[in-house]
This record gives C-alpha cells, sequence and structure tokens, in this order.
C-alpha cells in the first residue's frame, strides 16, 4: 500500500464533493435555456398593444442579393383581431408580408395585400415556407452574425421596433432555444 508521504496534504471529500455539485450546477445552468437567455445573442421578445413579438431572425444573403426573408412569432393575446401590414429596413426599399404554398404540387409564393391576420388567442409563426416578411430591394448583404434594426408595423397595435438576428445562409431556423 502506497502511503501518503509526511506533509502532504489532500482535500478533504467533502470538499471535493461539494465542489463537483458546484461545477454541475453550473454546467447545468449554461446549457439550460434560462442560462442561454441570459446571453447577449438570446432572442428578444417585443410587445405593441397586446400583441407580442418574439425571435425576429433573418438568413445571411450571398453578395448582390436584393432580397431577404424575414422571420418570426407573432402572438395575440388580446380580444380583438389585428395584422401584421408590413414594416421597414433601413437597407430595404420595402417590407412586405408574404405566403408561400403548395398548389398541384408547385410552391408559390404571393404578397398578402391585406397582411397577416392574428386573431385573438392565436400564434402565427413566419417561417421559411410558410408566411414570412420580403425584404425588398437590399442595399447591402446581410452578413451571419449581424444584428438588423427594423420595425413592423400592425394594423391596430401600431409601430415596433424589433432587432432581427442574422443566421446563417440556408438556415432554417434561427438556431435559438424557444421557451
Amino acid at each position: 500500500m502506497a502511503s501518503i508521504p509526511t506533509g502532504a496534504r489532500t482535500r478533504p471529500y467533502w470538499l471535493q464533493t461539494i465542489a463537483a455539485v458546484l461545477l454541475s450546477i453550473i454546467a447545468a445552468w449554461a446549457l439550460s435555456s434560462d442560462g442561454y437567455a441570459q446571453s447577449p445573442m438570446a432572442p428578444r421578445s417585443y410587445k405593441v398593444g397586446a400583441i407580442v413579438i418574439e425571435a425576429p431572425w433573418t438568413r445571411a444573403t450571398p453578395g448582390g442579393a436584393q432580397v431577404a426573408g424575414g422571420y418570426l412569432k407573432i402572438t395575440n393575446p388580446g380580444q380583438d383581431a389585428d395584422r401584421l401590414i408590413g414594416g421597414s429596413l433601413p437597407m430595404a426599399s420595402a417590407v412586405e408580408v408574404h405566403e408561400m404554398s403548395m398548389t398541384d404540387g408547385i410552391m408559390k409564393m404571393r404578397k398578402l395585400p391585406k397582411g397577416l391576420e392574428i386573431k385573438p388567442g392565436q400564434t402565427v409563426e413566419l417561417k421559411p415556407g410558410g408566411y414570412h416578411l420580403m425584404f425588398m430591394g437590399l442595399r447591402g448583404g446581410l452578413k451571419e452574425g449581424q444584428t438588423i434594426k427594423g420595425t413592423l408595423v400592425f394594423e391596430k397595435a401600431g409601430s415596433v421596433e424589433v432587432e432581427y438576428q442574422v443566421a446563417a445562409i440556408g438556415a432554417k431556423s434561427s438556431g435559438h432555444k424557444m421557451h
């Protein structure tokens, strides 16, 4: 049996156990949605009237691209319907509300001239392949990791400033956890 040299000190077992437990708690917190939500790149939510907007994002664009899509989640916990009718982006000539749909095996995209209705109690997610915003006439590209300021306009609730997180080209989501 090996002996411990005289004068050598070891940490007491209880101190090692406490250190291991604290390290586990810190690691779990850092990986949890609550720890994630504290990070500077965490998705933000915005409120205008009764409307709640969550996690606006867009995709990076290749050089020379004139259009990009905008995505987010809108919830209407209010008593009255409202409509997302458009918005603005300093680097775009227009922000339009669009819908993609499948008709006879063909994917079609169209502008929603009256905007997108959000009924009372309804949550609508604008995402690739469905409802989305179109940033038209882009002046300059969108780069992954950027934050782009813009405005959304609702028929009743009015305007609200939001920040879009720019995800990678071809991203299917912003990569943020939603709670």
